[in-house]
């Protein structure tokens, strides 16, 4: 079926810049010497307009989205996405603290009977409006807040990384089966409006063969933010800038270039004296080596500010800078020519309404999601291969499942 909510690109996306190919200029809508429409001075009844993107639809053809965590991310984010949603809608809460529960379900119209402890999860089975559970909590939780929600009868979408380890993974695999139930890790940037030209291009071989890429995603730890004080803890987070936001290198290059590692080298950084950095890296880089020849190198870090990834192609090189920020993200393209600015209209935040409506219908129409379990199994098994590396200061051999070898 058709994926009504699968990223594309905009109807009127244009290039700006340079004409190097790699798109042209929207031509004006009103052409030299067409006729003007005479315009009535009274209401009229204007014709249905072809809108730019579906309105949304009624409340009960929409599936119904219980949110589980009350955070920052939960808050700024995921609750305004669904809010403006069009296959999806609040319908649930769930958090372990009951002011949170009373001012943001009164925010969102959502019923007293909708909102839950964490320890009366499995009471969610009993709310027919409630279709999906959307955990976003601490990394360490995961696993069994999606397994609660399983059992309660809900489809799940899960913050990435999807859990603190490949075992809690698949335990999750497992339950979205005996379930019957869909599982998506919210790989946002595979929606974001740039993330998703730039691939295209990649596919349509614009870039020509790309051997080499590389990607930075740091950020500064706040140890005075409630967010960032569990990402502090190796027991909650399961690892410091890595598997915080160098998972976004990790999972986008390998999305980009459709291929699958088989040895990863690394090295992680803990600076002596620094309490942030007590049980979590500071920085992480890594090189990643595949069958092809292709080569990629990723770092993620705790105190700079950047979220970049460039890939170099035999006929053109791309930065995505920002790559994975919320908004403004922008993509530039390089050839022999000179540089251009490849624009989306669509905007960055549209990745969080995207995501979220993509399930929604693969839901209803049974189709299959682009970010599924899996996914975020062979992350972790990845993840888990770069900790080892850096551990023994080796090399580590990956199997075609991104086991490791030995």
């Amino acid at each position: 079926m058709t994926d009504r909510s699968a990223p594309s690109a905009s109807r009127r996306e244009f290039v700006g810049g340079l004409a190097l190919g790699l798109g042209g200029l929207v031509a004006s809508a009103t052409m030299a010497g067409a006729q003007t429409p005479e315009i009535p001075n009274a209401p009229t009844g204007r014709p249905q307009p072809e809108l730019e993107t579906t309105p949304p639809g009624p409340a009960d053809q929409r599936l119904g989205w219980a949110v589980i965590g009350l955070g920052d991310f939960a808050q700024g984010y995921a609750l305004p996405a669904l809010a403006r949603a069009r296959a999806s809608r609040v319908a649930g809460l769930v958090s372990g603290n009951p002011d949170k529960l009373r001012s943001v379900g009164s925010q969102y119209g959502v019923p007293e009977a909708a909102r839950f402890g964490y320890d009366r999860m499995g009471d969610m089975r009993d709310e027919a409006a409630i279709d999906v559970a959307y955990v976003i909590t601490p990394n360490s939780t995961h696993a069994e807040l999606v397994v609660k929600a399983f059992e309660a009868g809900k489809h799940v979408m899960c913050e990435k990384p999807m859990a603190t380890s490949s075992a809690d993974c698949q335990r999750m695999i497992d339950a979205a089966r005996a379930a019957d139930r869909k599982l998506m890790v919210a790989y946002r940037a595979h929606f974001e409006p740039s993330n998703v030209k730039l691939k295209e291009m990649l596919d349509a071989g614009e870039l020509g063969d790309v051997l080499f890429a590389n990607s930075d995603h740091h950020r500064p730890l706040e140890p005075s933010l409630p967010r960032d004080q569990w990402r502090m803890k190796k027991a909650l987070a399961g690892g410091g800038s890595l598997v915080d936001i160098g998972i976004y290198s990790l999972n986008g290059l390998i999305w980009f270039l459709g291929e699958l590692p088989n040895r990863v080298s690394a090295t992680i950084v803990q600076p002596p004296g620094d309490a942030r950095f007590a049980e979590v890296e500071d920085i992480a880089a890594a090189q990643l080596e595949f069958p092809s020849g292709k080569r990629i190198h990723i770092s993620s870090g705790y105190q700079a500010n950047k979220k970049r990834i460039d890939l170099f192609g035999s006929k053109a090189t791309a930065v995505l800078d920002p790559a994975t920020a919320y908004g403004g993200n922008r993509l530039r393209v390089t050839q022999p020519e000179g540089t251009l600015e490849v624009l989306v209209e669509t905007p960055s935040a549209e990745q969080f309404t995207r995501e979220i409506d993509h399930l929604s219908h693969a839901i209803r129409e049974g189709g299959e999601v682009l970010t599924p379990g899996e996914m975020g199994l062979r992350d972790l098994r990845l993840i888990e291969a770069i900790y080892r590396s850096a551990e023994i200061g080796q090399p580590v051999d990956l199997a075609p499942d991104m086991t490791m070898k030995g």
